[in-house]
């Protein structure tokens, strides 16, 4: 029997009902970052308006594109940044206009209105003050492009150049939404995040990696598999890093920027693709379920802060709230893989309609051949029976992984429970027998699969030009599938899998990875892509700036009769 008299008497005793844990340092930095960051959000001085009817109009436009694109709400807001940005430098970036000096306060206000009247970003709550931040980078990156220099010519000048000058654009188009949004929870995730898993991975050998490296590059798997971030954002966060001034940058740090980011930009598949990049990204895959969801969490502490570390620390309380903000995202995940089922569907269907009479017809001209309706149908069909299959067997997490994600919480969370580490090895021993067998098999199902599609459209006796065509359509379709697959596995804490999804993966990951490598050469070869949005987007913005020109007016008259 215990004594009561040897039990210390000033032990402090949480109460009733509560379960207070030390949280770890990097928990202890995310909310007193969370807190600061908040409090240091600029307050809106003249806040921006467009006018409703435009607004609704060009909010129907975007979801249009929305059907095309299927992505995410955050990527297709840079994306419009993107458009946006296309749009307006495109004929300077052309050489089609004699003006070589550009407003770039208009294309600022232009950019941040779109977004607005685009349901981007909410109305009424920019300041236009940002709209000065926004022109003062639109000018850091026009000078890079305007003085860029490369240390050796290229064999295509022209592709070079429009490839840089889109780099340059999509890390323009980083830094303008950091700028508009201020993302003060997903910054503050993100260090969380690359802090926790640095203490906890150790590479090896020993001294393979140095530990700057080894903190990048698990940045980069962080940026990748927390929010889905892009090489452009995560390149605009190491360029930040690694120029401290960036943001205001002097002259003399423009000089050096216009030499060295070309360098960068062309080394760029060095850092991104590192060889630990792909052990250190399933590591991540498995645990930033963890971060998603605390991110949910300080989402419903926006307007009262200060109260996190109390949530957080209270064991009990943190619990309610995890089964809470999972059971959100759990049906939010199953809402989301409808839609981009539907989506993804329709967008093939879409797709194919204007692949068909500008490519598909024309070249098979070229070789005589031509169309009859079962082919055109064969055409049409099969392309997107393809993607709807795909998709439609994707499906979220079974119901017990909530006691697997409780779980790993717990131990990123607090300081006194156990600490999981994961080993990496850079240089791992394999038998060089095995890994040819398993490389000619990966290639055997590779050209079997892909050849497989191509036969079921010769025997349906589709043009050989479509043949070709639609075999490269279809790898590209599971590519996108792939990509589906991927966003269903974000609350998985594991990388269990079924027999089935087993198999899945042998016949869909080898045919993936070349719709993977076309579609990254075709983004080489955005001229078309660039010049289709300037001709697609121009009459559109003129179009809404005539309706919300037209509405203001109608206003002002109307507010003369009194």
């Amino acid at each position: 029997m215990t004594d009561p008299t040897l039990q210390p008497e000033d032990k402090p005793t949480a109460p009733i009902g509560e379960d207070i844990h030390p949280l770890t340092p990097e928990f202890e930095r995310l909310a007193k970052t969370y807190v600061q960051g908040l409090k240091s959000a600029k307050i809106v001085v003249t806040p921006i308006h467009v006018d409703e009817i435009a607004s609704r109009i060009a909010k129907f436009y975007e979801m249009v594109r929305k059907v095309v694109d299927w992505k995410d709400d955050n990527v297709l807001r840079r994306s419009a940044i993107e458009r946006a940005l296309k749009r307006t430098l495109f004929p300077k970036l052309s050489g089609v206009t004699i003006r070589t000096d550009i407003d770039t306060y208009r294309v600022a206000y232009s950019i941040t209105s779109d977004l607005i009247r685009g349901g981007h970003l909410p109305n009424d709550d920019v300041s236009k003050e940002s709209v000065l931040t926004v022109e003062n980078a639109l000018k850091k990156y026009l000078y890079i492009i305007d003085h860029a220099e490369f240390a050796s010519p290229d064999l295509i000048p022209l592709k070079r150049k429009i490839n840089f000058a889109t780099f340059i654009i999509e890390l323009a188009a980083c830094e303008i939404e950091e700028i508009l949004t201020n993302p003060v929870k997903e910054r503050a995730l993100i260090q969380t995040m690359t802090e926790s898993l640095t203490g906890r991975i150790r590479i090896l050998p020993q001294g393979s990696l140095s530990d700057q490296e080894k903190k990048t590059h698990i940045f980069i798997a962080t940026c990748r598999t927390l929010f889905d971030l892009d090489d452009h954002f995560i390149l605009y966060e190491l360029l930040k890093h690694s120029y401290p001034g960036w943001g205001a940058p002097e002259a003399t740090l423009l000089a050096r920027l216009a030499t060295e980011v070309p360098r960068v930009w062309l080394s760029s598949e060095q850092v991104l693709e590192h060889p630990v990049s792909r052990q250190l990204y399933t590591i991540c895959e498995r645990t930033d379920a963890v971060f998603m969801l605390i991110g949910d969490i300080m989402e419903q502490y926006k307007e009262t802060p200060e109260k996190l570390v109390g949530i957080l620390s209270n064991k009990t309380a943190l619990t309610d709230h995890l089964v809470e903000v999972y059971e959100k995202r759990y049906a939010s995940l199953k809402t989301r893989l409808v839609r981009l089922a539907i989506f993804s569907t329709l967008s093939v269907f879409l797709s194919n309609w204007v692949t068909f009479f500008i490519i598909e017809v024309p070249m098979a001209s070229w070789f005589y051949e031509g169309f009859n309706l079962f082919t055109a149908i064969i055409d049409f069909v099969v392309p997107t029976a393809v993607m709807f299959a795909l998709v439609s067997i994707i499906h979220p997490p079974a119901a017990d992984n909530i006691e697997r994600v409780k779980k790993a919480v717990y131990q990123f969370m607090y300081s006194d429970e156990r600490t999981k580490h994961f080993d990496v090895y850079l240089k791992r021993q394999s038998n060089s027998v095995v890994s040819l067998i398993m490389a000619i098999l990966y290639m055997v199902m590779m050209f079997g699969v892909l050849g497989g599609v191509g036969y079921v459209f010769y025997i349906a006796r589709l043009p050989i030009t479509s043949v070709l065509f639609d075999t490269f359509t279809i790898a590209l379709t599971f590519f996108a599938a792939v990509l589906i697959r991927n966003k269903s596995k974000e609350l998985s804490v594991d990388d269990r899998s079924s027999v089935w999804e087993f198999l899945l993966d042998m016949v869909s990951v080898p045919i993936a990875r070349i719709g993977s490598f076309l579609a990254a050469k075709w983004k080489e070869y955005n001229v078309i892509a660039i010049l289709f949005t300037f001709l697609i987007e121009t009459p559109m913005v003129v179009v809404f700036d005539f309706i919300e020109s037209w509405s203001q007016y109608l206003k002002e008259r109307k507010s003369e009769l009194h």
